[in-house]
């Protein structure tokens, strides 16, 4: 799911989260400012449905306006990376560290 409670909130002309908060109170929800900064910052992993139908009555806006669903990886899709990767080509993805290897690991005794 993309969150899309900056561009809601840019569309009331609200810039910042205090901005936000002064929003959320004029409809009588009362979050800490810490919670809404960590909204604003990022994509919640949860959200309460009554808190989420107050941040819509606050921006006038829709659960559809605040998040938008993001398609996910299919069968197909995972299949083309496995052969572009059997076949030498660069895949996107993660990037890994790489363990160093110095030699056989010698063991120190105990003191």
């Amino acid at each position: 799911m993309k969150w899309n409670l900056r561009w809601v909130a840019a569309r009331q002309d609200i810039w910042r989260p205090t901005d936000l908060l002064a929003a959320f109170r004029r409809v009588g929800f009362n979050p800490s400012l810490s919670k809404v900064s960590a909204l604003w910052g990022g994509t919640p992993v949860t959200v309460r449905l009554e808190d989420l139908d107050l941040i819509c009555q606050a921006l006038g806006c829709t659960v559809a306006d605040l998040l938008e669903a993001e398609p996910a990886a299919t069968a197909a899709d995972e299949e083309g990376e496995t052969r572009a990767a059997a076949s030498g080509e660069r895949v996107p993805g993660p990037v890994r560290p790489v363990p160093r290897h110095d030699g056989p690991r010698r063991l120190q005794p105990p003191n």
